[in-house]
């Protein structure tokens, strides 16, 4: 967020990211205080909120406080099984670029510098290992690297730097790393997570490549939210726990 602030110039003001965190907070607040869940979930609206202000745009930042506030309300609203759905930033996101006009995703902001890869993967890596959601991300970027390749390289006799270039996004990274990842909106098991995540990479591939949507990841897993169910449904897991095994039982109550 600093980076895209002071190197990347994205927004005039501070505020827009003030206003992210200040909707997170207050929903996930209110929120705990009508469930009676537990405080520790201002973490998880602190992630929120960070993914908002790296990936949604707006002149306004009420616009901001209604996406903070739209995604922490779908985590208590759209729940199936003990677990949220939509990954609240997406959810969030999607909604305010629906619902507004004054909203918008910009995936050329970060660039495609070499040192923004570098860092994606190298902090992804370590998140995604300590979650235990190292498989959707890797499976997700490896099977849309080759749905590209197939196209760019074999079918369009591109280039293979033009292949790379095309994959060097730091918003596809930062996509592939923190939001798809999100281990209570993705399936439980781990099959299920692979087909999952191929499913979100097919997808993502039609929308970017014959629809023309220049931020195809974020609406694909829009759309592929609600598949998590039903593969949880019929493909029985235990499910993620943020928390060790003497806690797991507070954990399934609370969330």
């Amino acid at each position: 967020m600093f980076l895209g602030h002071f190197l990347l110039d994205w927004y005039p003001s501070p505020f827009h990211y003030v206003a992210a965190f200040f909707g997170c907070l207050l929903s996930q607040s209110i929120g705990n205080v009508l469930t009676g869940r537990k405080w520790h979930d201002l973490k998880s609206a602190l992630i929120t909120a960070l993914g908002l202000s790296l990936l949604c745009h707006s002149n306004s930042p009420i616009t901001m406080v209604l996406a903070g506030s739209l995604a922490i309300a779908s985590k208590f609203l759209l729940r199936f099984n003990q677990k949220h759905i939509y990954n609240p930033a997406n959810f969030g996101i999607i909604l305010v670029v629906l619902m507004t006009g004054d909203a918008w995703i910009s995936p050329g902001q970060w660039g495609q510098e070499g040192l923004l890869v570098l860092l994606f993967s190298a902090a992804g890596l370590m998140i995604l290992f300590n979650v235990g959601r190292l498989d959707v991300g890797l499976t997700f970027l490896f099977s849309f690297a080759a749905l590209l390749f197939l196209k760019e390289v074999l079918y369009k006799s591109w280039s293979v730097d033009h292949w790379l270039h095309s994959l060097s996004s730091g918003s596809l990274l930062l996509f592939s790393f923190f939001m798809i990842t999100d281990p209570i909106s993705t399936p439980n098991a781990p099959k299920a997570r692979y087909f999952w995540a191929i499913w979100v990479a097919i997808l993502t591939f039609i929308l970017g490549s014959w629809w023309k949507v220049h931020d195809a990841p974020l609406w694909a897993l829009f759309f592929s939210a609600p598949l998590t169910a039903f593969l949880d449904r019929y493909l029985k897991h235990q499910k993620f726990s943020w928390f060790t095994d003497t806690d797991s039982n507070r954990l399934l109550t609370n969330t």
